[in-house]
């Protein structure tokens, strides 16, 4: 038994220890890790929103480059369509200063061969008055030379005057 009364002696020997443990832990718990867990919960907070409020920003500005890609493509489409479009006009201007310049040309062939024409007509006229007055100057010039310079004299052949 004297170990039971020993045990209980050691025992009520504790108790102001355990007590004085227990409040040591109630008081620490509330003055120090109360704060500290509310700081921390805090803080965690704040980082978490700050976190947040990151991911936000960086879906915007990726929102807003996929915007500003877009938009450059456009640009660019409409930009090559406008260039297309100006080739194209200028494409059709030059088909239709070549048509006008071959219509003037084949105006001015057409002209050349009328004047070309009217000219060898003239020619041809000229020539037929020319070789009338020339056949008329022979017919003369035998005739003037007399009977002795007959074509029968000359053995039948004519001689034109030099």
């Amino acid at each position: 038994m004297d170990v039971l009364i020993e045990l209980r002696n050691i025992l009520l020997q504790a108790i102001p220890t355990f007590v004085l443990v227990w409040i040591l832990y109630f008081y620490i718990s509330r003055i120090f890790f109360r704060p500290l867990q509310k700081t921390l919960q805090e803080r965690h907070a704040s980082t978490a929103g700050l976190r947040q409020a990151a991911e936000a920003n960086i879906a915007l500005a990726e929102q807003k480059t996929s915007q500003y890609q877009e938009a450059l493509q456009s640009a660019r489409t409409e930009l090559y369509r406008q260039q297309e479009q100006e080739r194209q006009q200028a494409l059709d201007r030059r088909a239709e200063i070549l048509r006008q310049s071959r219509q003037q040309a084949e105006e001015m062939v057409k002209r050349a061969q009328q004047e070309i024409r009217a000219e060898a007509e003239q020619a041809k006229k000229r020539l037929e008055t020319e070789s009338d007055q020339i056949a008329l100057s022979i017919v003369q010039a035998i005739l003037k030379s007399g009977p002795a310079a007959s074509p029968a004299g000359h053995g039948g052949r004519l001689e034109l005057p030099r």
